[in-house]
């Protein structure tokens, strides 16, 4: 599995599941992006056939529609779709 790691302030860790076409899961990335927040990611579609069925196994383990993004913050707590307010809430303003 590719885990891309975005560099910006450390506010826990926030790992995305994502698809490359998915507006949400774009505008997610952008949003953290401008926050300056350090989170990573993965491209659940962009990963090969092998590797897709693990990575899903690990997104239905946290949400088992499977739908995206689903954001995992702390290893702990989980959302799905664009919330930044709900980022902000796990992860402290």
């Amino acid at each position: 599995m590719e885990i891309v790691h975005i560099a910006g302030e450390d506010r826990g860790e926030i790992l995305l599941y994502t698809l490359s076409t998915c507006v949400w899961c774009r505008k997610m990335k952008r949003w953290l992006d401008e926050k300056g927040f350090a989170y990573s990611y993965v491209d659940v579609d962009l990963e090969s056939e092998q590797e897709k069925k693990v990575v899903m196994e690990e997104v239905e383990r946290w949400n088992p529609l499977c739908s995206f993004p689903t954001v995992v913050v702390d290893q702990k707590e989980c959302f799905v779709g664009y919330k930044p307010d709900r980022l902000l809430e796990l992860i402290g303003k």
